[in-house]
């Protein structure tokens, strides 16, 4: 089924059930399916469409419209530089832009792509500078949602957080495993994500899915006491590493919740291998991913190509991506069965996800990342497209930009530059997301160098994370 399929069936089924909750407005299934069909009726013949809206009823009904009417969307994020959003509208070659209005009275008719179409592009950073395109198919985003919502025993009477902006990958869980049941999504304001306990009692959620970083916030706030949370019933973490640490302590405010850590790119549909958490592991690492979705086929490479109990994670099947809209992004991201690496998307291929991992007795195990690849609060950023930026900048020579642990455990940036850069961090806030600006520059006569005459990124990493 297409996306809007997973909403009409419940909205056929549930007209009256409630949809959702946002700013102090509740909307059934009726409404706002009527709401969707008078916002596409806007949009005409369409191909690509950006929406540039956040945690309003146009945003989701916004959302609705444009798969209505069988085209693409383009989440943007308000709260990002309007450079980037332009970027982003350049490289998806966007037909219109829809943002916070009112609808007219028509309803467009619904049209039903076919299941190799794009119903989503997202833009993850890119190691060369520009943002990369990953357009998702509806037969990806259907196969995961016929997997998640019955593992999660979604249906009406449910009540989801919506904790990720619509840029965030893992926001279509949100939307459409709730809109797929029936179910009604609820979404946080900004003040309630920074009390995760007192929004799931008050607004009575039974499924939270969020990045690990809210429980560490919650944690250092003390708002996770032990038994916080009693009804609420699944808890899921993706997008960034889990501690046990975390788990333990989510799990002991909630202990009627079934805890699982999931993992997965943007290119495999949001997640694609999941870990249950029932107790302490004495591993000392973080939480397991565990085991592949069904469909799923991994295969863990060495640096040779070579089948290994170590290494890089290579995985196809159902939910995997068709490649990059920008054909170039996808040489060397493939390999084939035989570790061979290949420059186009066939179907056949692996995708090589730059993540290394080792086989355990609890499955796959996350070990870190093989390249300059970092998540901060759950964002992919490339370090070379914050460098890159960084050395746009009048009166930068060169530069580096380097992860350092926060004060708080957390995953910060640091930068370190020659030349005269002024005040560049501000010239970068104008050009990047506010997560991608590092917290602190550095400004160094020059850069340390190994004894191979490159970059010494850890001598750098502990120089500037000092300051």
């Amino acid at each position: 089924m297409s996306m809007y399929e997973w909403f009409a069936g419940s909205a056929a089924r549930y007209p009256d059930a409630v949809a959702l909750e946002v700013d102090g407005e509740r909307l059934t299934y009726a409404e706002l399916e009527d709401l969707a069909g008078r916002l596409a009726a806007t949009l005409g013949s369409a191909r690509r469409v950006g929406l540039l809206a956040a945690r309003s009823v146009t945003a989701y009904a916004g959302y609705l419209a444009v798969q209505r009417i069988g085209a693409t969307v383009v989440p943007l994020n308000p709260s990002f530089p309007p450079a980037r959003n332009e970027t982003v509208a350049r490289a998806a070659d966007l037909d219109l832009i829809l943002t916070d209005g009112e609808p007219g009275t028509e309803v467009a008719p619904v049209r039903t792509p076919d299941p190799d179409d794009v119903c989503y592009i997202l833009f993850t950073s890119g190691s060369t500078g520009t943002p990369k395109g990953v357009p998702i198919q509806h037969r990806n985003v259907d196969t995961y949602l016929q997997h998640v919502i019955g593992r999660y025993g979604i249906g009406v009477g449910d009540r989801l957080s919506q904790t990720f902006d619509l840029t965030f990958d893992l926001s279509v869980f949100d939307l459409f495993a709730a809109w797929g049941a029936g179910a009604t999504l609820v979404v946080p304001s900004r003040a309630d994500l920074m009390a995760p306990t007192r929004f799931v009692v008050e607004q009575r959620i039974t499924h939270w899915f969020s990045v690990p970083s809210i429980v560490s916030f919650a944690m250092r706030l003390r708002g996770l006491a032990p038994g916080s949370m009693p009804d609420l019933r699944w808890s899921l973490f993706c997008g960034e590493p889990l501690t046990e640490a975390q788990a333990a302590a989510w799990q002991a405010a909630a202990p009627g919740s079934v805890l699982e850590n999931l993992y997965g790119p943007t290119e495999l549909t949001l997640s694609c291998s999941q870990f249950r958490y029932t107790g302490p592991l004495g591993s000392g690492e973080s939480v397991p991913i565990g085991e592949l979705y069904p469909g799923v086929e991994a295969i863990v490479l060495d640096e040779a190509g070579l089948p290994a109990a170590t290494g890089e994670l290579c995985v196809r099947g159902p939910q995997r991506f068709p490649g990059y809209l920008d054909p170039a992004d996808n040489a060397g991201r493939f390999v084939r069965s035989d570790g061979v690496r290949a420059d186009t998307a066939d179907p056949e291929f692996f995708y090589r996800t730059g993540d290394r991992v080792r086989w355990s007795d609890h499955g796959l195990v996350h070990l870190g990342r093989l390249d300059h690849q970092v998540k901060v609060r759950g964002y992919r950023v490339e370090l070379g497209e914050v460098e890159a930026a960084l050395r746009a900048v009048p009166g930068v020579r060169d530069a580096v930009v380097v992860a350092v642990p926060g004060r708080r455990g957390e995953t910060n940036l640091a930068a370190a530059c020659t030349g005269e850069p002024g005040d560049a961090l501000t010239a970068l806030r104008a050009r990047l997301p506010e997560y991608m600006v590092p917290e602190t520059l550095t400004v160094l006569d020059t850069l340390p160098l190994n004894a191979n005459g490159k970059i010494d990124r850890r001598a750098l990493g502990a120089l500037v994370g000092k300051n």
